[in-house]
């Protein structure tokens, strides 16, 4: 079990990455570090529970197993726990019907036999849940309580991966065969007991043919796309028949360290860059992702401006990935005085030429001061953008709606919306501050009615 400590630090990372997240409108499957809890081997079986319901179940138990303490209400944020459970949507009946769901499903925990006979119960996986007033209340049995924190064996359950999954048979496999994964290889399941992990199935998950078309091919293909597990299985004919009778599935775990970058949203346009463009090896990413405290966004996004300038230059005459690990490390940045020092040295170098050389040299320096200018004009305009969004945030509601209304009736501004192809009569704060695009103009603007603002209020 946990130490108090370990718990804190968990339940912490699970509250900071919300608030990132939620600032961002980010889900739970985006969160920057994987969030979960260490889940009993002996909770193997929720039979007739939706996707959605499992979600809320997850959220629930990743809650208790957290907590400092037992509680006989537990109570969060309506906003953090919907995030827990990847649930977007305002539809309150819904979330009503996923409640519904929940509670009336049961657990079966079994262990192996004891003199001959082999232990069974069966509990109420949730109680009494009510929400108001933006909180989030429910409650769990004494019962699951002592067993999502008490001690036996566990694996970690990853909020982040189940919330990927839509498939509710998909789910159910992976969470009867997560407990093998260290091992690599399953028990041999009868085709009964693979259908009774899902409960009702209908009468043509009886035949083999359509069990596998219709629910275990699509199960097998979800969590090889979504999950931390690359799955295959093999069958078995039953006895002296050719009729097939089991299964057993082989399991290798993914490398997350890379996984990691490619499952976070803000980070899809890196992973792209870095695996395609650079050819980054899983190795390289492994070092990323241990470092992440130190490798931010922003200090990758330098190393790649570095790398690619370099490529320009033809510095980079061996590995682009080698290069950029090293930009990365030693933090290179492309300088201002190194822009200066190249167009110095191509100025001497042109007027060292002959008279037919100096077209071709000087093209070449046009291409580096292009280069310089394109990094330094997107740099000049991604600090005006954080400065203007900084500037909109820390403003009273009055300011920020005097700002809108500039924006809208500016030149720039419905220039801007007509090359988005965004009706003005349509755009209000929520959409204007959700689209990267439109975001990145309002925030410039913003900046330069600041800035000429400041210098007024100083005359005053």
């Amino acid at each position: 079990m946990a130490t108090a400590g370990q718990v804190a630090t968990s339940r912490q990372l699970a509250l900071a990455l919300f608030d990132d997240a939620n600032a961002e409108g980010l889900s739970v499957d985006a969160a920057g570090s994987d969030i979960g809890f260490p889940r009993k081997n002996v909770l193997i079986r929720i039979v007739d529970l939706g996707v959605a319901a499992r979600r809320l179940i997850d959220a629930a138990y990743f809650i208790v197993a957290q907590e400092e303490r037992v509680h006989d209400l537990y109570d969060v944020e309506l906003d953090y726990f919907k995030w827990l459970m990847r649930y977007s949507s305002r539809n309150n009946t819904h979330l009503e019907q996923v409640i519904t769901e929940a509670q009336k499903a049961l657990i079966q925990a079994t262990a192996a036999p004891v003199d001959g006979e082999k232990p069974f119960g069966s509990v109420q996986l949730i109680g009494r849940i009510t929400y108001q007033g933006g909180r989030f209340q429910f409650r769990v049995s004494p019962e699951m309580i002592s067993i999502i924190r008490g001690p036996g064996k566990s694996h970690w359950l990853s909020l982040r991966i189940t919330s990927l999954f839509t498939l509710s048979y998909a789910r159910v496999m992976y969470d009867h065969l997560l407990p093998y994964a260290d091992d690599g290889i399953t028990d041999w399941f009868t085709l009964d007991e693979l259908r009774a992990w899902q409960g009702e199935m209908g009468a043509n998950a009886q035949v083999f043919k359509y069990f596998k078309r219709d629910w275990l091919e699509p199960a097998v293909k979800q969590i090889n796309d979504v999950s931390d597990l690359t799955l295959s299985y093999e069958t078995r004919n039953e006895p002296g028949s050719r009729k097939i009778g089991r299964l057993r599935f082989r399991l290798e775990r993914k490398d997350m360290a890379e996984r990691m970058l490619h499952t976070h949203e803000e980070a899809q346009a890196i992973y792209k860059t870095l695996k395609q463009e650079f050819g980054l090896s899983s190795d390289q990413f492994n070092q990323i992702a241990a470092n992440r405290g130190v490798y931010t966004d922003e200090r990758i996004q330098q190393a790649i401006e570095r790398t690619r300038f370099s490529l320009r230059l033809g510095k980079v005459t061996k590995s682009p990935a080698g290069f950029f690990m090293k930009a990365l490390k030693e933090g290179w940045v492309v300088s201002e005085a190194e822009r200066q020092m190249i167009d110095v040295q191509q100025t001497l170098a042109l007027s060292e030429q002959r008279a037919t050389e100096e077209k071709a040299k000087a093209q070449t320096l046009v291409a580096v001061q292009s280069a310089a200018l394109e990094t330094s004009a997107r740099d000049r305009m991604r600090e005006e953008a954080r400065l203007g969004r900084d500037a909109y945030e820390h403003a009273d509601q009055k300011q920020k709606d005097d700002w809108f209304r500039s924006y809208l009736s500016s030149a720039a501004g419905k220039l801007t919306l007509k090359r988005l192809k965004i009706d003005p009569s349509s755009v209000n704060e929520a959409t204007a501050l959700s689209d990267p695009d439109l975001a990145g103009d309002f925030a410039r603007f913003v900046f330069n009615k600041a800035k000429l603002k400041a210098p007024q209020a100083g005359r005053r």
